[in-house]
């Protein structure tokens, strides 16, 4: 029981930041836009998150500083995309790669002691048998995820700016017929998927890890990309999608651990290549916004 137990708290720790940028670029993507800059994102606001909580001696404040930072990151991408009419698969891999480059640079330029988020545990919750532990003894900013998730399922479906994204991911030219501004929502759809894909880089820096690394995401951002595919573009299923991919890399530090002998670099690549046979499975079983990743072009036919 205590194996299982161990299991599940490393599970939902390791889906945490997933499920931050997963709740952005839900929203990205229900908007038409496929971002694939959430890598960028979430590396530029893990390093934020370390040096803000370094500078402030405050977590709350590197959390704070990885949320404006993604934003950064989300600006650039909307408005090359949707301003200046450049290929967004091209900036997003530009971005990618800047971002690492950049934060590498930085992280061996600067001097840092970040400031880790600390356990929060909910009296008599975290007593639950099995679940308890795992869902009610985590980082504090990892309960925010409580709110967040229902609040982004309420944002897209009940809220007229909910409806108008949906609506320019389905038919961008139909929506612009009665006078919704596509690129404007598509650009606000990127800053929401900055804001919150920073957070999920802040947080693994100063919640899960409690330092900053050269290349600390380690390609969680495609991840998120395809725990949205993963669950069919709903939110529901987009969230057991990060927690199985979650599963996945807490069984990979898990498994040795209790004893199990398994190949090394299989153990290395399972949380990747999940990702990838999840992806061929489900993709073609499920119905994307009939206009993700097509240009809008005003007037166009």
């Amino acid at each position: 029981m205590n194996s299982v137990t161990t299991i599940l708290s490393s599970t939902v720790r390791l889906s945490v930041p997933l499920l931050f940028a997963a709740c952005g670029e839900y929203v990205a993507e229900r908007a038409g836009t496929l971002n694939l800059s959430v890598e960028a994102m979430m590396l530029s606001g893990a390093y934020a998150g370390a040096l803000g909580s370094s500078v402030m001696h405050n977590a709350a404040a590197g959390l704070v500083w990885g949320i404006a930072v993604g934003v950064v990151v989300g600006a650039v991408q909307g408005n090359m995309s949707h301003r200046l009419r450049a290929n967004p698969f091209v900036v997003a891999i530009t971005l990618n790669v800047l971002a690492l480059g950049v934060t590498s640079y930085l992280l061996d330029a600067s001097t840092m002691h970040p400031h880790q988020a600390g356990i929060l545990t909910i009296p008599v919750l975290a007593h639950i048998p099995l679940i308890g532990r795992p869902l009610f003894s985590q980082r504090w900013p990892a309960f925010a995820l409580y709110a967040l998730v229902p609040l982004v399922w309420w944002l897209v479906q009940r809220r007229r700016w909910g409806l108008e994204v949906r609506a320019i991911g389905e038919n961008p030219r139909a929506a612009d017929v009665t006078g919704i501004a596509v690129d404007r929502r598509r650009r606000q759809a990127l800053l929401w998927c900055g804001a919150l894909s920073g957070l999920g880089g802040a947080f693994l820096a100063v919640g899960e890890v409690g330092s900053f690394t050269a290349n600390m995401t380690a390609g969680r951002g495609y991840i998120v990309i395809a725990a949205v595919i993963f669950g069919g573009w709903t939110l529901r299923d987009t969230v057991a999608g990060c927690f199985l991919f979650g599963g996945a890399d807490a069984l990979r530090l898990a498994l040795p651990a209790l004893g199990y002998t398994l190949n090394p670099q299989l153990l290395v690549v399972a949380p990747y290549v999940l990702p990838l046979l999840v992806m061929a499975v489900f993709s073609a079983r499920t119905h994307q916004p009939r206009a993700l990743a097509q240009p809008f072009e005003r007037g166009a036919i």
